[in-house]
């Protein structure tokens, strides 16, 4: 990638949309060291982190922590793909976990822009579900599913397994919905799924970056954190230069090239039905397992279309396929260990090190091997 003239490059900025509050020190500076990474792997500067008294030049490449809906878009004047590493909405839903499902037979409520036409499409490659904006429509829901087995309750923006709980009847239900409260239900709505045991999840995505594009699948990692729970660990991916055209034609497991056309097909439903929407990073969740009757369930969690767990991978594959354009297929994984004296490759890319006030010492890291 030649270099442009200084006052062609873009300025690159980091954009916390103002809920620095609700997210930990370790999440924030891993978001601003990625944000540097591409701003070299552009050859861009980099501004640091957005601040709205500032006049920025028009040049310019946010790397938001969050899907935008398309009113923040153009306040900020992003027009296309090319001018983030992330993703733009229409709506504010469709970037979260309620899209994935259609509403419950005779629902009453639903959020401005809501397409029922996509629900009733993707519904083959999603699991069984649906989303709820009110109490009785999430009652209706869970009645439906528990036929079958217990229910799991998902927040619609909960990260790495968060926001989630199995609710096995009425009462459970009930005190999750009380959590959340009337007034954030009916804003946001809530996702009832089937719940299933054992579930594996591949992760399918295609990230775009100053002139490269690159697809990938693989699998996620959990890892024990300092608390003493079972959290994302990390991601090891196959990447291959191109869309996922691409992607489609290497040799892989089964399982991986059911994954690719559950999350293609999701992908295109979406461009499909939502006119406003664009990403340059899009991420897919596939899970599959079983149900308490014993039925096997594959198919689309949610999307992510933000900077997200594997994004240190993508850009370290980005770099080696910017760094030789001879190579095709390169795999990158990223890492992230919890506690002291963390055992780093010494060909490690660390993006992340330090004692975060709530989570404890973290250290995160990226590999590539060619």
């Amino acid at each position: 990638m030649n270099a442009l003239p200084s006052d062609e490059r873009p300025v690159v900025i980091a954009y916390s949309q103002g809920r620095k509050a609700a997210r930990g020190r370790h999440e924030i500076e891993t978001q601003l060291e990625l944000a540097r990474q591409i701003a070299a792997l552009m050859g861009a500067s980099f501004a640091g982190e957005f601040d709205p008294a500032r006049q920025y030049p028009a040049n310019r490449y946010l790397i938001p922590d969050d899907t935008l809906d398309s009113h923040d878009a153009r306040r900020l004047g992003l027009a296309s793909e090319r001018n983030l590493y992330g993703g733009v909405v229409p709506f504010p839903f469709v970037g979260t976990k309620v899209v994935v499902h259609g509403l419950p037979p005779g629902a009453h409520e639903a959020p401005e822009g809501w397409a029922s036409g996509f629900g009733e499409r993707v519904s083959g490659i999603v699991l069984p579900g649906f989303s709820a904006f009110t109490r009785g429509d999430a009652h209706a829901a869970a009645s439906l599913l528990w036929r079958d087995g217990a229910v799991r309750l998902k927040r619609p923006s909960g990260i790495g397994g968060t926001g989630q709980a199995v609710v096995a009847d009425r009462a459970a239900l009930d005190a999750q919905l009380d959590d959340i409260g009337e007034e954030a239900l009916r804003a946001e709505g809530v996702v009832l799924e089937r719940d299933l045991q054992d579930i594996e999840t591949l992760s399918v995505g295609r990230a775009c970056l100053g002139g490269l594009e690159a697809s990938y699948y693989g699998v996620q990692r959990l890892t024990t954190n300092n608390h003493g729970h079972q959290v994302y660990g990390g991601s090891d991916l196959v990447v291959v230069r191109g869309g996922f055209d691409a992607l489609s034609c290497i040799d892989m497991p089964a399982e991986a090239q059911t994954a690719i056309e559950q999350s293609r097909a999701f992908d295109e439903a979406v461009s499909d039905t939502f006119d406003g929407f664009f990403a340059s990073r899009r991420n897919y969740d596939v899970g599959s397992g079983t149900d308490a009757r014993g039925q096997t369930y594959r198919g689309v969690l949610e999307q992510s279309w933000r900077i997200g767990g594997a994004s240190g991978a993508e850009i370290g594959a980005l770099k080696a396929l910017r760094d030789d354009p001879a190579v095709r297929i390169v795999r990158a994984s990223t890492t992230e260990i919890y506690g002291a004296n963390a055992a780093v490759p010494a060909d490690a890319c660390v993006y992340y090190h330090g004692i975060d006030p709530h989570a404890g010492e973290i250290t995160k890291y990226c590999t590539v091997d060619g």
